[in-house]
């Protein structure tokens, strides 16, 4: 009889970009990505692990982008913010289509279609085996969907950020361009900041360095990858203190 790891966190919060929902091209909302990703979050959560995600919105709007085409920035960061609301509407069908409960919190209020957000009953959900998906970013603009992860983490108590990406770890150079990138299985927040390397914007570090709070950078294409991570498998890069 094979034995299931036991998971090494309890409560974890999975940073996922809008364009993982756009499948390859990374552009609008491919139900098969969706699908793929929904099963993983399933996965994890039948390990009898709290799981809270948070989404991005690239693939269907990004604030800074728009910024460059005219639109005034904080006007573009709200559209932005909207955004990640669809798409957490679509993983939240994803995820009840395969049985798991799930509510959607906003930190923009639109009562029709998701709950505001309230940490509390954030917490309540959590205890009750539901997946929370918090949208709309921090409800401001000029913060990223990165710094809403750091901060909802430590609202809620999670042991960790999960943030998965297309790479499989830190490198001090693009590994796509770079042949001999070197890749680090573990470094310091303070060194992340030090050479400038694009794990999380520098307000989600910091926020996560001020309350000791880890962050697993890892490759979200690979076969359970997220179950390996919560099973305490090492996968991708530590950030830590």
């Amino acid at each position: 009889m094979i034995k299931t790891k036991r998971p090494k966190f309890a409560r974890i919060l999975l940073k996922l970009s809008g364009e993982a929902l756009g499948g390859e091209d990374g552009n609008g909302i491919n139900p098969a990505a969706v699908l793929n990703m929904a099963e993983q979050i399933c996965e994890v959560r039948e390990l009898g692990v709290q799981v809270v995600v948070v989404v991005g919105g690239g693939n269907i709007f990004r604030g800074l982008n728009g910024s460059k085409r005219g639109v005034e920035r904080a006007t573009g960061d709200y559209m932005g913010m909207l955004a990640t609301v669809i798409n957490s509407l679509a993983l939240q069908d994803a995820l009840e289509k395969l049985g798991a409960p799930t509510r959607v919190q906003s930190a923009i209020a639109m009562s029709q279609v998701a709950e505001p957000f309230i940490r509390r009953r954030a917490v309540r959900h959590l205890e009750k085996d539901r997946i929370v998906i918090f949208g709309g970013g921090t409800g401001n603009p000029y913060f990223s969907t990165d710094t809403a992860a750091a901060l909802r983490a430590n609202e809620i108590g999670a042991e960790v950020i999960l943030k998965a990406t297309k790479v499989d770890g830190i490198y001090d150079a693009d590994p796509v361009k770079v042949k001999d990138a070197k890749k680090f299985a573990e470094i310091s927040y303070m060194d992340v900041l030090r050479l400038g390397l694009r794990v999380m914007d520098a307000t989600a570090i910091s926020l996560c360095q001020e309350n000791n709070l880890p962050i697993v950078i890892f490759n979200l294409n690979g076969e359970g990858n997220i179950r390996k991570v919560v099973s305490g498998e090492k996968i991708g890069s530590l950030v830590t203190a």
